[in-house]
C-alpha cells in the first residue's frame, strides 16, 4: 500500500526562519509522534466496539494527516521542507514521507473495514499495530532533524549579530578618536573652538554609550 509521494520543491519562500517559526515546527513534528500512537490505540478500541472510538481515530487521523502535510507542503505560516537535511530525510533514504502516507492510507483502510465489518478488518488491524513502531522511529528522527535546524540556526543568528555588533563597536571606537582630535583641535582654538568642543564631547559620550550597548547586546548573543 502506497501513496503518492509530494515533489520536493514544497517550500514556502515568503516565510522567514525564526526562534518562534522552529519553535511552532518542532511542535507539530513532535505531535506527531504521539497522534500516531493515538490512531492505532483507538483504532483497536474501534474495532473492539468501544462506543466513539472510531470517531476518535477517524479526527486523530485527520489531525496527524494535517500536521504532516503542514510540515511538507508549508502553510500557516511554517516554511515546509526548508532545507536539504529535509528532503533527504522526508525524500531520501529514510523515505519519511513515504512511511507517513503509508501509514496513513493504512489506517483508513482499517477504519473502513472496521466500520463494515470486512473480512479483512482483523489483518489490517494487525498490519497497523505492528507499522506503528518503525513509524514512531521514523517521526522521531524527523523530529531530530527539525531540533538540530533549529539549534544550526540559533548559532548562526549569534554569530551575524556579534559580527554585527564587532562592526558597530569598530565604527564607536573610530568615532572617539575623531572627537578625542576634535577636542584637542577645539582647545587650540581658544574662545574660537568653545562650540566646536561641545559637540566633539557629546560625540565622545555617544560613543562610550554605545561601547555599553553593544557589550550588553554581546553579553546577551553569548549567554542565549
Amino acid at each position: 500500500m502506497h501513496a503518492e509521494t509530494l515533489p520536493l520543491s514544497t517550500a514556502q519562500p515568503d516565510v522567514k526562519l525564526s526562534g518562534d517559526v522552529f519553535g511552532a515546527l518542532i511542535n507539530l513534528s513532535g505531535r506527531r509522534r504521539f497522534t500516531s500512537q493515538r490512531v492505532v490505540l483507538y483504532s483497536v478500541l474501534a474495532s473492539l466496539g468501544h462506543e466513539g472510538a472510531d470517531k476518535t481515530a477517524r479526527d486523530t487521523l485527520a489531525a496527524f494527516k494535517d500536521a504532516h502535510l503542514t510540515l511538507v507542503q508549508g502553510k500557516q505560516g511554517l516554511p515546509g521542507i526548508f532545507c536539504q537535511q529535509l528532503r533527504d530525510a522526508y525524500f531520501g533514504t529514510m523515505r519519511g514521507d513515504q512511511i507517513i502516507r503509508d501509514f496513513i492510507a493504512l489506517a483508513e483502510s482499517t477504519l473502513d473495514a472496521i466500520g463494515t465489518t470486512s473480512p479483512r478488518g482483523p489483518a489490517l488491524l494487525d498490519e497497523l499495530v505492528r507499522s506503528a513502531t518503525p513509524l514512531l522511529s521514523v517521526l522521531n528522527a524527523l523530529t531530530l532533524v527539525y531540533e538540530e535546524q533549529s539549534k544550526r540556526h540559533a548559532l548562526q543568528q549569534r554569530r551575524q549579530m556579534q559580527e554585527l555588533m564587532g562592526d558597530i563597536k569598530t565604527i564607536a571606537r573610530e568615532a572617539r578618536m575623531v572627537a578625542f582630535n576634535a577636542q584637542i583641535v577645539a582647545a587650540r582654538a581658544g574662545p574660537v573652538g568653545k562650540e566646536f568642543a561641545v559637540v566633539a564631547s557629546t560625540m565622545t559620550n555617544i560613543t562610550g554609550e554605545i561601547d555599553s550597548l553593544v557589550q550588553t547586546a554581546l553579553e546577551s548573543s553569548l549567554a542565549y
